[in-house]
């Protein structure tokens, strides 16, 4: 083969031709969109499938959430056109990188660049352009709202197998991994709801004393006590500003626990001057009060590290078992407890630290069935973590063959 031809790192077997130059212009049309009046109810009335850019997700190409519909009255009277199946939906705005094929005749807004190919596979091109989808930001044009035109993508240079089997192979090879993502995460979701109705079931809901349902060995009433009464200490972090360097001392923020995004650091000496008097340790439970309010995480790593004004640290005592609490603290009986206590109206919303400490759980009399019920809900969440883990990594294997299923060259964009 010449050196020269462009072809793919990964190929499968059989397959030996040099995959051939051609511009988006040249292997199908566009068809823009639009949005009828939301001021004339009647166009939000009919049958015909409407989406915007938020109803398309990062994680799939097969994915599309249709949840409005419209009129052919409201296409005559408005931007919007029909696309036709088997097309595929290029957000050109508000969430450039994202699209998706779609196997139906639908709507959409006018943040798409919506690209019908002539021939070629829909999949292997969804697939090869959402490969070098980073490569559409360097469209990004706008102040307000940033994003690409139609004329600005029509010249982007694809390198497409001639024989059409080949495009196929690639696409089912990418499609079967989507499917095997997909089924984990519904697993994944499956186990969280599970989760969520257990925790509903081993602990009392409002108005009564005890759970619906006891793990064996437990009995007796349950206490309702403020959270100040039961832990020596509770205590938020700096109100300082963070200056955040490459490393340094750990710094977390509501995202850290809400997400568990990846570490920020501080030096030391903006550390000494961020240490709060009572310091985060082992098996304390940090809380979430500023912006997304009750999130929790017990502290399960031993190292120094410094909390933001966001964040709130209830101190690991005799009289509870943290992952107990902290599992408590997911119930809707105590969210709702939060909630009565916030400053709603607040931008972002927050709870003070004085309402915090007053806030009421419940605890078993006896800590014995406090522990067996943290080991229950515990074991359940290792399982989450497992299964979370093994989505990413399977997230992480798609993204790595992709790259080698599609080739690499320079001046993607002409």
């Amino acid at each position: 083969m010449n050196k020269f031809e462009v072809v793919p790192e990964l190929r499968f077997s059989g397959f030996n031709k040099a995959w051939t130059k051609k511009r988006l212009k040249e292997i199908g049309t566009f068809l823009g969109g639009g949005t009828p009046s939301k001021t004339n109810p009647d166009f939000w009335t009919g049958l015909i499938p409407w989406v915007s850019s938020s109803d398309i997700t990062d994680d799939s190409i097969h994915q599309i959430k249709v949840t409005r519909f419209i009129t052919e009255d409201a296409i005559a009277k408005s931007a919007t056109k029909l696309v036709p199946e088997n097309t595929i939906l290029l957000v050109s705005r508000v969430g450039v990188g994202k699209l998706a094929v779609t196997t139906k005749t639908l709507c959409t807004s006018q943040d798409f660049a919506n690209f019908t190919p002539s021939e070629d596979d829909v999949y292997f091109l969804a697939y090869y352009l959402k490969s070098k989808s980073t490569e559409f930001l360097k469209f990004n044009q706008g102040m307000a709202i940033q994003g690409f035109t139609k004329d600005d993508i029509s010249n982007f240079v694809l390198y497409i197998p001639q024989d059409l089997d080949e495009q196929q192979k690639v696409a089912d090879c990418l499609s079967s991994i989507d499917d095997l993502i997909t089924k984990n995460t519904q697993k994944l979701e499956a186990l969280k709801l599970h989760k969520k109705g257990l925790i509903q079931k081993l602990f009392p809901v409002e108005g009564n004393s005890v759970p619906e349902c006891r793990i064996s060995g437990s009995e007796g009433y349950w206490i309702e006590k403020e959270l100040k009464d039961i832990t020596s200490s509770i205590f938020d972090g700096t109100h300082q500003t963070p200056k955040y360097t490459e490393d340094g001392v750990p710094f977390f923020s509501v995202e850290n626990i809400v997400s568990n995004k990846d570490n920020k650091f501080i030096s030391i000496d903006d550390h000494s001057l961020a240490t709060v008097k009572n310091k985060p340790e082992l098996d304390d439970i940090i809380i979430t009060r500023i912006g997304k309010i009750g999130f929790t995480k017990v502290v399960d790593w031993d190292y120094d590290f410094s909390i933001y004004v966001t964040l709130a640290v209830i101190k690991n005592d005799k009289r509870f078992n943290s992952k107990y609490l902290h599992s408590y603290m997911q119930s809707e009986r105590f969210q709702n407890e939060l909630q009565r206590r916030s400053l709603l109206n607040a931008v972002p919303c927050k709870i003070n630290m004085d309402e915090l400490r007053k806030s009421k759980v419940m605890l078993p009399l006896d800590i014995g069935e406090q522990n067996r019920i943290a080991d229950c809900l515990s074991s359940l969440d290792d399982t989450i973590e497992s299964q979370s883990k093994k989505i990413k990594v399977l997230k992480k294997y798609k993204k790595g063959l992709m790259q080698k299923l599609f080739p690499e060259m320079e001046g993607d964009i002409a």
